[in-house]
């Protein structure tokens, strides 16, 4: 039996041990806004948050979570209730055809802990922490694919979120 917590409610599930976290939440707690792209980790689609920070979930074996919490798009806001980043996604059209969407609002509410933890990245300007810059949101992006190429609206959508979080 793996139990984990996810968007705050928990879970106990039976899962065959090679199941991976992308399937148990999609097929097996009906959460169907993780998407599957590449299941070979090299696309981001299928981002969420355990305990906090970013992975992707077709890469972890669900086994591997047991007693963590876990964080997905379904999440974060509700279509009545957006986040400032999936409002500032739609206000700056970042998600064409939305497929890699809820995989770039996870990354990118990572980023934003990431920041005002003061971890740096490969752009940063020092060791001693980073600011919001283009470059920066789009290092930290990296990891995530858009087939639409939206990179120039997904980046202004998360600077605008950010700048409404401020």
């Amino acid at each position: 039996m793996t139990t984990f917590t996810v968007n705050g409610r928990s879970h106990a599930l039976a899962l065959d041990p090679r199941t991976t976290l992308l399937d148990a939440l999609r097929d097996h707690l009906n959460l169907t806004g993780t998407k599957k792209g590449c299941d070979h980790g090299q696309c981001g689609a299928c981002t969420v948050l355990v305990n906090g920070v970013r992975v992707n979930s077709c890469l972890c074996l669900a086994a591997m979570h047991d007693g963590d919490e876990i964080t997905t798009i379904e999440g974060l806001g509700s279509p009545d209730r957006l986040s400032a980043l999936q409002a500032a996604f739609v206000e700056k059209d970042g998600y064409q055809c939305g497929y890699c969407t809820p995989g770039q609002i996870m990354s990118a509410t990572a980023l934003f802990e990431e920041l005002k933890a003061g971890h740096p990245s490969y752009v940063s300007e020092g060791l001693d922490g980073a600011t919001m810059s283009d470059a920066e949101i789009a290092e930290r992006m990296s990891g995530n694919l858009c087939r639409c190429s939206a990179y120039p609206l997904i980046r202004e959508a998360i600077a605008m979120a950010a700048e409404a979080e401020e």
